[in-house]
Protein backbone atom coordinates (compact mmCIF):
# COMPACT_ATOMS: atom_id res chain seq x y z
CA UNK A 1 0.00 0.00 0.00
CA UNK A 2 1.28 3.47 -0.78
CA UNK A 3 0.87 6.31 1.75
CA UNK A 4 -1.23 9.05 0.14
CA UNK A 5 -0.91 12.75 0.98
CA UNK A 6 -4.44 13.06 2.36
CA UNK A 7 -3.69 10.36 4.96
CA UNK A 8 -1.04 12.52 6.63
CA UNK A 9 -1.43 14.44 9.87
CA UNK A 10 -0.34 18.10 10.22
CA UNK A 11 3.22 16.90 10.99
CA UNK A 12 3.58 15.02 7.68
CA UNK A 13 3.22 11.56 9.26
CA UNK A 14 0.67 8.89 8.44
CA UNK A 15 -2.28 9.61 10.73
CA UNK A 16 -2.66 7.03 13.50
CA UNK A 17 -6.24 6.22 12.45
CA UNK A 18 -5.02 5.17 8.99
CA UNK A 19 -2.84 2.45 10.51
CA UNK A 20 -6.00 0.84 11.93
CA UNK A 21 -7.61 1.02 8.47
CA UNK A 22 -4.55 -0.58 6.88
CA UNK A 23 -4.61 -3.37 9.43
CA UNK A 24 -8.31 -3.91 8.67
CA UNK A 25 -7.48 -4.16 4.97
CA UNK A 26 -4.88 -6.84 5.78
CA UNK A 27 -7.39 -8.93 7.74
CA UNK A 28 -10.08 -8.61 5.07
CA UNK A 29 -7.61 -9.64 2.36
CA UNK A 30 -6.53 -12.68 4.38
CA UNK A 31 -10.19 -13.68 4.81
CA UNK A 32 -10.74 -13.28 1.05
CA UNK A 33 -7.65 -15.39 0.31
CA UNK A 34 -8.94 -18.06 2.73
CA UNK A 35 -12.28 -18.19 0.90
CA UNK A 36 -14.05 -16.37 3.73
CA UNK A 37 -15.01 -13.11 2.03
CA UNK A 38 -17.15 -10.85 4.20
CA UNK A 39 -20.09 -10.81 1.77
CA UNK A 40 -20.02 -14.60 1.47
CA UNK A 41 -19.90 -14.98 5.26
CA UNK A 42 -22.81 -12.58 5.63
CA UNK A 43 -24.78 -14.67 3.14
CA UNK A 44 -24.07 -17.77 5.23
CA UNK A 45 -25.23 -15.98 8.40
CA UNK A 46 -21.82 -15.15 9.95
CA UNK A 47 -19.88 -12.02 10.82
CA UNK A 48 -16.43 -11.31 12.22
CA UNK A 49 -16.77 -8.57 14.86
CA UNK A 50 -13.70 -6.90 16.34
CA UNK A 51 -13.90 -6.92 20.15
CA UNK A 52 -10.36 -5.80 21.06
CA UNK A 53 -7.57 -3.89 19.34
CA UNK A 54 -4.09 -3.19 20.73
CA UNK A 55 -1.89 -1.12 18.42
CA UNK A 56 1.75 -0.12 18.97
CA UNK A 57 3.22 2.69 16.90
CA UNK A 58 6.98 2.22 16.57
CA UNK A 59 8.02 4.57 13.73
CA UNK A 60 6.31 7.01 11.40
CA UNK A 61 5.35 6.48 7.79
CA UNK A 62 5.40 9.51 5.51
CA UNK A 63 3.88 10.42 2.17
CA UNK A 64 4.93 8.16 -0.68
CA UNK A 65 6.14 5.31 1.56
CA UNK A 66 5.37 1.84 0.24
CA UNK A 67 4.05 -0.27 3.11
CA UNK A 68 3.48 -3.99 3.53
CA UNK A 69 0.82 -5.33 5.90
CA UNK A 70 1.57 -8.78 7.31
CA UNK A 71 -1.33 -10.67 8.86
CA UNK A 72 -1.48 -14.01 10.65
CA UNK A 73 -3.90 -15.85 12.89
CA UNK A 74 -2.43 -16.31 16.36
CA UNK A 75 -5.21 -18.37 17.92
CA UNK A 76 -8.56 -19.86 17.04
CA UNK A 77 -10.91 -20.17 19.99
CA UNK A 78 -14.40 -21.56 20.31
CA UNK A 79 -16.20 -18.34 19.33
CA UNK A 80 -13.36 -15.93 18.51
CA UNK A 81 -9.94 -15.64 16.96
CA UNK A 82 -6.83 -13.63 17.77
CA UNK A 83 -4.85 -12.00 14.97
CA UNK A 84 -1.32 -10.54 14.83
CA UNK A 85 -0.28 -7.92 12.32
CA UNK A 86 2.69 -5.75 11.34
CA UNK A 87 3.09 -2.81 9.01
CA UNK A 88 6.54 -2.62 7.43
CA UNK A 89 8.46 -0.19 5.27
CA UNK A 90 11.20 -2.31 3.71
CA UNK A 91 12.50 -4.28 6.73
CA UNK A 92 11.50 -1.68 9.35
CA UNK A 93 8.46 -2.48 11.49
CA UNK A 94 6.41 0.71 11.83
CA UNK A 95 3.45 -0.62 13.81
CA UNK A 96 2.06 -3.82 15.27
CA UNK A 97 -1.47 -4.75 16.16
CA UNK A 98 -3.23 -7.57 17.91
CA UNK A 99 -6.95 -8.02 17.36
CA UNK A 100 -9.56 -10.30 18.88
CA UNK A 101 -12.52 -10.92 16.61
CA UNK A 102 -15.67 -12.74 17.66
CA UNK A 103 -17.79 -14.71 15.24
CA UNK A 104 -21.45 -13.79 15.50
CA UNK A 105 -24.66 -14.52 13.70
CA UNK A 106 -25.99 -11.75 11.47
CA UNK A 107 -28.23 -10.86 14.42
CA UNK A 108 -25.10 -10.15 16.48
CA UNK A 109 -25.19 -13.19 18.77
CA UNK A 110 -21.80 -14.85 19.47
CA UNK A 111 -21.65 -18.33 17.97
CA UNK A 112 -19.21 -21.22 17.82
CA UNK A 113 -16.84 -20.94 14.87
CA UNK A 114 -17.93 -23.51 12.30
CA UNK A 115 -15.36 -26.24 11.62
CA UNK A 116 -15.29 -25.30 7.92
CA UNK A 117 -14.16 -21.79 8.94
CA UNK A 118 -11.49 -23.24 11.23
CA UNK A 119 -10.20 -25.40 8.37
CA UNK A 120 -9.91 -22.37 6.07
CA UNK A 121 -8.09 -20.27 8.69
CA UNK A 122 -5.71 -23.03 9.83
CA UNK A 123 -3.15 -22.44 7.03
CA UNK A 124 -2.73 -18.88 8.39
CA UNK A 125 -2.36 -20.03 12.01
CA UNK A 126 1.16 -19.44 13.33
CA UNK A 127 3.03 -22.55 14.37
CA UNK A 128 3.42 -21.61 18.05
CA UNK A 129 -0.23 -20.80 18.65
CA UNK A 130 -2.81 -22.80 20.58
CA UNK A 131 -4.00 -25.95 18.80
CA UNK A 132 -7.57 -25.56 17.52
CA UNK A 133 -8.61 -28.69 19.43
CA UNK A 134 -7.87 -26.77 22.65
CA UNK A 135 -10.00 -23.76 21.69
CA UNK A 136 -11.58 -21.66 24.42
CA UNK A 137 -14.51 -19.24 24.31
Amino acid sequence: MKVRFYELDPYGHLNHSVYVQLFETGRVELLDEAGLGLHDLEGEGYRFVVTQIATKFLASAVGGDALVIETEVLEIRRASSRWGQRILRNDAVLATQEVVAAVTSTEGRPIRIPESMVERLTPYLVANSTDSSDREG
